[in-house]
């Protein structure tokens, strides 16, 4: 006799994810990080304002995070660009579903509830046929979703709203197995300029394969923001030392906020690493902006998840000084006027301010080397490079900050020389072709905080659809603005901010050479 049969443990409760559930989950996750920052970010950008000296810098630093508390409280979108969706998802190989939709479907209705909510809209940035008509899908879909199979019985979701300033900024390369990464990111990153708005986060992923090295570096910069943690206990492998190195390296570049110059250009440097083949080395670089945007959260079953508000006594109480502010009345402003603006100072624009981005651009140029005559007249008015939040309850527009300016480079000689323009607000540097159309036509450039997008809406009383309404959010729209703060970035004699802060702030901070890559 061998006795009786041992017994078994009992097994665990079967996991059971209901398609409304993760739905749910979704839809919540991507309107909280809205308007929500990181709690990690704001107290890590709070202590770099702090320790900042470069009065441009802090200034830029100081819109961000009193645009990011504005967002807060009033539960709208801290950037004008809400993203392009992207969800992490680690299944465990426990968990049963109760769903009718493919894991992509569910996914996709969670990100179209979000961005079509009536309460708080997200702007409508993905564009079907990227090659062709680009023609926008209406809600933001599809989400791009990668998933890895787990052990365990519970689903753990990363959901991102990643902005195309960023995203266009990412950088992949396969060295060479004795090549020195340190010596790439520092050839790479002053290409980057401003556009990615930081000061941010830079991600690396080193190793495995081209798209392995991608998807490491995009997971890497959802990790809490803990350099000086690392910095206080020192490196404790290769990883480490290569997050210490860069950090300080890129730093010392004098980039800065906004690419004004200054003390902090990334709050953070992440790295991970994977085996590679012998005869490689694949390294991505991945930057994150001011508007970091990402939640987590697990489903185990027992209904969506939900999301708390964070404690806004973590942001700190800031105010802007404007009193020294150049006013600027644009309904009067002539060409002349500009002469007397230098490149770094500080305006405050007042009056009627036309809007217009890249497909708008497009058309006018076509429509000029036609003969055509323009639908609006630019005699001596400014344009903004924007595409606005739609407007909920009593907002004249809703949030309204700057894109990517050096999109609009290969216009700028055409629009200046006949269209009548004599300027344009935007975001970070422009081009040297561009700079010198600037030049020539005693025009000017001004930049607008990226990642401020809430904090200038404030600024815009009226707003109305003159031109190609069939365009949406690129439409030519015209502003009627108070007091909207702005900084001049090229002035009418060519100086270049972008250039002179950063120069500035490279020869205080150290003396890193800047290799052109």
């Amino acid at each position: 006799m061998n006795g009786p049969p041992a017994r078994r443990a009992p097994a665990p409760a079967m996991t059971v994810i209901r398609q409304e559930d993760l739905i749910q989950s979704v839809a919540d996750a991507f309107q909280y990080i809205s308007y929500y920052h990181p709690v990690d970010y704001i107290r890590s950008l709070a202590a770099a304002y702090e320790r900042e000296q470069s009065p441009a810098a802090k200034d830029a630093m100081a819109q961000i995070l009193i645009n990011s508390r504005m967002s807060a409280e009033g539960h709208r979108p801290m950037c004008q660009d809400t993203g392009i969706a992207i969800a992490f998802i680690r299944v465990g190989m426990d968990v049963r579903w109760d769903a009718k939709m493919t894991l992509q479907q569910m996914v996709d209705e969670g990100v179209r509830r979000a961005y079509t909510d009536k309460d708080n809209p997200l702007r409508a940035s993905v564009l079907a046929d990227p090659d062709g008509r680009r023609k926008s899908t209406g809600d933001n879909t599809p989400a791009v979703v990668h998933v890895e199979l787990v052990p365990g019985n519970e689903l753990e979701v990363i959901v991102a709203a990643k902005g195309g300033g960023s995203e266009n900024k990412s950088k992949f390369a396969m060295l060479l197995p004795s090549d020195s990464i340190v010596d790439w990111v520092l050839s790479v990153v002053p290409t980057m300029g401003a556009d990615w708005c930081p000061p941010g986060i830079l991600s690396l992923g080193i190793g495995g394969t081209p798209e392995k090295a991608m998807l490491m570096a995009k997971w890497g910069m959802m990790d809490p923001i803990n350099i000086q943690e690392l910095l206080a206990r020192g490196p404790k492998n290769r990883a480490e030392e290569l997050r210490v190195e860069l950090y300080d390296k890129v730093n010392a570049l004098g980039i800065g906020a906004q690419g004004l110059g200054g003390l902090t250009t990334v709050l953070d440097v992440k790295v991970n690493d994977y085996p590679t083949h012998a005869a490689s080395k694949p390294v991505a670089l991945l930057p994150n902006c001011a508007a970091t945007r990402h939640q987590h959260f697990v489903l185990d079953g027992s209904g969506p998840a939900t999301f708390d508000p964070p404690d806004l006594a973590d942001w700190p109480k800031l105010a802007l000084d404007f009193k020294s502010s150049r006013r600027v009345d644009l309904d009067s402003l002539t060409k002349a006027d500009l002469a007397s603006w230098k490149a770094g100072e500080t305006l405050l624009l007042s009056g009627k301010l036309l809007t217009g981005r890249d497909a708008a651009h497009k058309r006018m140029v076509e429509m000029l080397a036609k003969g055509e005559k323009l639908p609006v007249d630019f005699t001596n008015r400014f344009i903004y490079y924007v595409g606005p939040v739609d407007a909920v309850r009593d907002e004249a527009v809703g949030p309204a900050g700057p894109t990517t300016s050096s999109r609009m480079d290969k216009f700028v000689e055409t629009m200046l020389s006949q269209s009548g323009l004599i300027g344009m607000v935007g975001k970070s540097e422009r081009g040297p072709a561009a700079t010198e159309s600037i030049r020539k036509h005693k025009a000017a450039y001004c930049i607008a905080v990226g990642g401020a997008a809430y904090l200038v809406s404030k600024s815009i009383r009226k707003a109305r659809v003159l031109a190609f309404a069939d365009l949406g959010m690129e439409a030519i729209h015209e502003f009627e603005v108070k007091d909207m703060p702005v900084t001049v970035a090229v002035d009418s004699h060519g100086n270049a901010v972008h250039k002179s802060g950063p120069a500035e702030w490279r020869a205080k901070i150290g003396k890193i050479p800047v290799v052109v890559a």
